[in-house]
């Protein structure tokens, strides 16, 4: 049976890691996402003029974006100046989320070609701003980019005054909880975790495209050491997505019919074979719990039924790896054992490959399409997320094409099972006995404790009453006492003064 024409298939796929010392010769973003794409046209077989192929550009937005409209100069450096251009905002779901979206695009055929396609450069940025000069990668624009949708802001104020900002603040309280949950000694969950990243190194050993291709033990992971300090604890830096590098990915998608016309080798060809897009309760003070993602659940039955296969059929996985309660809760949520012989990533994940910012998963899907063309007819399963938790997409590809023509589930069905979970009641001024349901320890790079953070409940139950959250009394003994006892279900004060809340335990 001949596959439609307007079946989405990925064609090309580019990856560029840059490690030059001589800060004269490095690439700027700009031209990172300019060889990645020149890349994804080669390995599609496709001389360089097929940029005039292109009808549209999305751009992953960088942790800081260097020149006023990327998409635009991008365009232009490539040729492609008639093609509808966008940049996305901030977020990690952000790669596979356009795979998904573009797929449904083609298939009802609104667009021709897309490119897709991100860059960091930040330890490049970071090396000259420590000569003193000026980062000299602007290009004027008379406009903005457009952006291709609008997401709100990850935290609330009064999130953001207790500490719920940057991401490795966040995510231990995550880890906590689920520890707590599988009711595990601080000593074996740290153990856990290094085990669990340790798996992730050996990829990153074998990839070509990655930051860090060393082999770490889980002990060296697991464990503070004089390169490995704690950052957010329980996580040491080791544990912790690496944005300072140089890396760039871009994916060409298409329909099989403008394939064809091109004359690109059905051995290139990728096909998506389930996805999905689901959204968590936004607000992480206002979440269900703290050891779970529902939204994760739903986001692989829905892949996988779309796809028409069980999580036992996925030969190749990767899961995004932010942080370890990200894999790990995923994990849970996939049904996929932690332990599982089956590689949890393709790339080497965002501590060991690199996270290039936003972009990271545009480096999976690239990785997976040369896993999947190296052993053709299996599948391969990628997960993206945003936030913290936050916003999640999924992705199963396979070279072999998917059976009738290609059609998904409106997402706006299942996000309803989101949408109707109860959150706790929430207090912002908080003023009596509370009881921690989870929290965490930040630290500086003295490795001391600065500040811990709490989520707690009103009353002596950490799972019941109202719920708050709320900085710990400054006190260090306090602090390191946390990280070395379970704090989880410890009862204390908790007291607001002008919207600030300060948590001491008994």
């Amino acid at each position: 049976m001949s596959t439609p024409d307007n079946t989405p298939v990925l064609i090309g796929v580019g990856q560029i890691t840059e490690k030059s010392a001589d800060l004269n010769a490095a690439s700027s973003p700009l031209q990172l996402m300019e060889q990645a794409t020149f890349a994804a046209i080669g390995d599609a077989g496709l001389i360089t003029d097929a940029t005039k192929e292109i009808d549209a550009i999305v751009v992953v937005k960088s942790f800081r974006e260097p020149m006023r409209n990327t998409p635009e100069a991008l365009a232009n450096l490539l040729g492609a100046t008639s093609a509808q251009r966008w940049i996305i905002p901030d977020g990690g779901y952000g790669p596979q989320y356009l795979v998904n979206l573009f797929s449904q695009e083609i298939a009802h055929g609104k667009h021709q070609m897309v490119l897709m396609t991100g860059a960091e450069a930040m330890a490049t940025g970071r090396k000259i701003v420590k000569t003193g000069q000026k980062i000299p990668w602007n290009i004027p624009s008379d406009s903005d980019p457009d952006f291709l949708y609008a997401v709100p802001e990850m935290w609330n104020e009064h999130e953001r005054l207790h500490g719920i900002w940057q991401a490795s603040h966040v995510y231990p309280l995550f880890e906590n909880a689920l520890r707590h949950h599988l009711n595990r000694s601080i000593e074996d969950h740290q153990l856990a975790m290094g085990t669990l990243f340790s798996r992730l190194s050996e990829v990153a050993v074998r990839s070509p495209h990655a930051w860090f291709p060393v082999r770490r033990s889980p002990e060296d992971i697991a464990w503070p050491s004089e390169s490995n300090r704690y950052v957010g604890w329980p996580y040491t830096k080791y544990m912790n997505a690496m944005n300072q590098i140089n890396q760039s990915a871009s994916v060409l998608l298409t329909s099989v019919g403008h394939a064809r016309s091109l004359g690109v080798d059905p051995s290139r060809w990728v096909f998506l074979h389930g996805c999905a897009d689901v959204t968590e309760i936004w607000d992480v003070t206002q979440r269900v719990n703290y050891h779970s993602a529902p939204a994760i659940s739903i986001l692989g039955r829905e892949s996988l039924a779309m796809a028409r296969i069980n999580i036992e059929d996925i030969t190749h996985i990767d899961l995004y790896s932010c942080f370890p309660s990200a894999v790990a809760i995923a994990c849970r949520e996939l049904g996929i054992p932690e332990d599982d012989p089956r590689d949890l990533t393709v790339t080497g994940g965002l501590a060991f490959h690199g996270g290039a910012g936003n972009n990271y998963v545009m480096n999976s899907i690239a990785a997976m399409a040369d896993q999947l063309r190296e052993d053709p007819g299996t599948y391969g399963l990628v997960t993206a997320n945003g936030g913290y938790l936050s916003r999640h997409s999924a992705g199963i590809y396979s070279t072999l094409p998917p059976e009738g023509p290609w059609q998904r589930p409106d997402p706006v069905f299942y996000q309803q099972e989101i949408d109707a979970l109860d959150s706790p009641v929430f207090t912002e001024s908080p003023d009596g006995k509370a009881a921690i349901e989870t929290y965490s320890v930040v630290f500086g790079r003295d490795n001391h404790p600065d500040f811990g953070i709490v989520i707690g409940r009103l009353g002596s139950n950490p799972e019941t009453g109202t719920r708050f959250i709320a900085r710990v009394t400054p006190d260090t003994d306090v602090l390191m006492d946390m990280t070395q006892s379970d704090y989880i279900g410890r009862v204390g004060k908790v007291s607001s003064v002008e919207g600030s809340n300060i948590f001491t335990p008994l």
